[in-house]
């Protein structure tokens, strides 16, 4: 996804929703393995735009509906729904607003057993430094007790070819900006989170950040944001050995956590989209072990959650075979540390119904 802080699309190109549908259906969708595990997923979004598409409730249900126990989600600011009028700062309000009303749609319990947007992730202009304290406490305000935290996409490239995959236009480094880091310190007062998404390249900022506010919970969004396309094409190998010296050091900031997730990102390389027939869930699971595995070595399962990021990772496959590719990977965990990557540490940190 990509767009601007008023949440304007700047042209990403990837298949619209029929194209979409009509390439995911010339593979028959798997079973789902292992269907009796509780899941909680930790990441998606819900848009309605001319060049995302649409992915509201019934398109969100469709795709968990494949046979995995999907118990409850968690929605992830993608500046859907700003509001159009009153005071800029407080325009992300809408999203909130917007996404509350899903979820106290599926609390009624008239569209199934999963809990779809248990938790809110919104956004807040940080730069605003302390004065974003009003817009986080009407965000708070108008969550009916599930908004959780924000999310601020600070990821940035000096590359053209990456600058249509940044959700944001951010100058580089603004996490060591002081007034963001003023911004920052009123989430833990709060008692809010922050979801950390950058490229793998920043890195070192992120570990600065979180050494700079051990009481913040931190949410490191899809292993750290790896890059392979545009200049990091064909260097995977070399990136991914500085990438796992980073996620070492990161793991050593006990208040933060990682998502297992994102990589079916076209900006990950793998060029899944590409292909005239959808991978399985093999091919899904060979390509994303190697960056799955060291998270889970360096932070330990009760710092890990898989995460769908529905519908962006929907570029690379069905939902089904997500999971699948996951279950796949951790075949050989314990039941125990299955429970903490699945809904367990999810539960936890997001302050959900424990499964």
């Amino acid at each position: 996804m990509a767009g601007d802080s008023k949440g304007e699309f700047r042209g990403i190109v990837w298949r619209n929703d029929a194209e979409l549908k009509a390439w995911l259906a010339k593979k028959p969708t798997e079973a789902a393995l292992e269907p009796e595990l509780p899941i909680i997923d930790p990441h998606h979004h819900f848009w309605d735009t001319p060049h995302r598409g649409h992915y509201f409730m019934p398109e969100l249900l469709a795709d968990i509906g494949g046979g995995h126990n999907i118990v409850s989600t968690v929605f992830l600011e993608c500046q859907a729904m700003y509001r159009k009028d009153g005071p800029p700062e407080m325009s992300p309000v809408g999203e909130v607003e917007f996404v509350n009303g899903i979820s106290a749609m599926s609390a009624s319990g008239n569209y199934g057993p999963c809990r779809v947007a248990e938790a809110i992730i919104g956004h807040a202009d940080l730069t605003l430094g302390a004065r974003v304290r009003d817009v986080l406490e009407t965000e708070m305000a108008v969550g009916g007790g599930r908004f959780r935290g924000i999310r601020y996409g600070v990821s940035w490239d000096g590359s053209d070819a990456i600058g249509k995959f940044a959700s944001r236009v951010v100058p580089p480094h603004l996490v060591l900006d002081a007034k963001f880091r003023e911004g920052f310190a009123q989430l833990a007062k709060l008692g809010l989170s922050f979801e950390s998404w950058q490229y793998h390249p920043q890195l070192p900022d992120a570990i600065d950040l979180a050494r700079a506010f051990p009481d913040t919970t931190i949410i490191l969004n899809h292993v750290g944001g790896v890059l392979g396309v545009g200049p990091y094409s064909g260097r995977r190998q070399e990136i991914l050995a500085t990438w796992r010296k980073n996620i070492a050091e990161f793991a050593k900031c006990s208040n933060v956590v990682v998502k297992l997730g994102g990589i079916g990102m076209t900006s990950f390389g793998f060029d899944f989209h590409e292909r005239d027939v959808p991978p399985s869930s093999e091919e899904l699971a060979a390509a994303w072990r190697q960056y799955i595995e060291p998270c889970i070595e360096a932070f330990g399962v009760e710092r890990c959650m898989f995460e769908s990021n529905f519908p962006p990772d929907k570029q690379s496959g069905g939902y089904t075979e997500l999971w699948n590719a996951f279950k796949r990977i951790t075949a050989g965990a314990s039941a125990a540390e299955k429970k903490a990557l699945y809904s367990g540490t999810a539960a936890r940190v997001y302050r959900l119904i424990v499964p």
